[in-house]
């Protein structure tokens, strides 16, 4: 029996590539685990994970995530209204940070726990035009 290298390579691809699609498909069926670094309502989700009394880096989590569409931290109009001083209570903004605006927004609420929200809004609140954003 001869060794074929090429028919051994395209059988490897193909391994590869069933493999890698086998679990592209199982990572897209499973829900996106919520971030726990802060206790949340309950309280026992987080303890539980070991991460109790770790808080949300607000700020790193803004820039990574909300910055897409809210610029300089919120301070700034972009693909989304600037945040700073926004005229809206904040039981608006965290209505709209958990469940989103159709078309517009997407909802954070099986993201976030309440209070990593209610400390995004914080953190919003927080927003000066010429000074470096802060964690609440």
């Amino acid at each position: 029996m001869r060794f074929h290298f090429r028919t051994a390579a395209a059988i490897c691809a193909a391994a590869f590539t069933a493999i890698a699609a086998a679990h592209a498909e199982r990572d897209s069926l499973a829900a996106p685990e919520p971030i726990r670094l802060a206790a949340d309502d309950g309280g026992s989700a987080a303890a539980s994970d070991g991460a109790a009394g770790k808080k949300l880096d607000v700020k790193s989590t803004f820039r990574n995530i909300c910055g897409f569409c809210h610029e300089n931290y919120g301070r700034k109009e972009g693909k989304g209204p600037q945040l700073m001083n926004d005229p809206n209570t904040d039981e608006y903004l965290f209505n709209r940070i958990k469940h989103g605006k159709p078309g517009r927004m997407a909802a954070w609420g099986s993201v976030f726990t309440d209070e990593q929200i209610r400390d995004i809004v914080k953190f919003i609140r927080n927003l000066k035009p010429d000074q470096e954003p802060q964690n609440p």
